[in-house]
């Protein structure tokens, strides 16, 4: 039986921390960056959890992790 693959679009997209963690970058930061404050857009390079343990389980069984 062939090894399973995983996701390759959620490989890309989400990262396991070594807790356990799932972490993902926010959006918003790809185009028509003018109109937004400095703020908005600060705020959106920091990367984020999930918060839901559900969608956790969900990602890390995509990753295979």
């Amino acid at each position: 039986m062939p090894k399973q693959k995983s996701k390759r679009a959620a490989r890309k997209r989400f990262l396991v921390t070594n807790s356990g963690h799932v972490k993902h970058a926010k959006q918003n930061r790809r185009h028509i960056l003018t109109k937004k404050t400095t703020k908005r857009k600060r705020i959106a390079r920091q990367s984020v959890e999930l918060s839901s343990k559900k969608e956790t389980a969900t990602v890390r069984a995509m990753i295979q992790e």
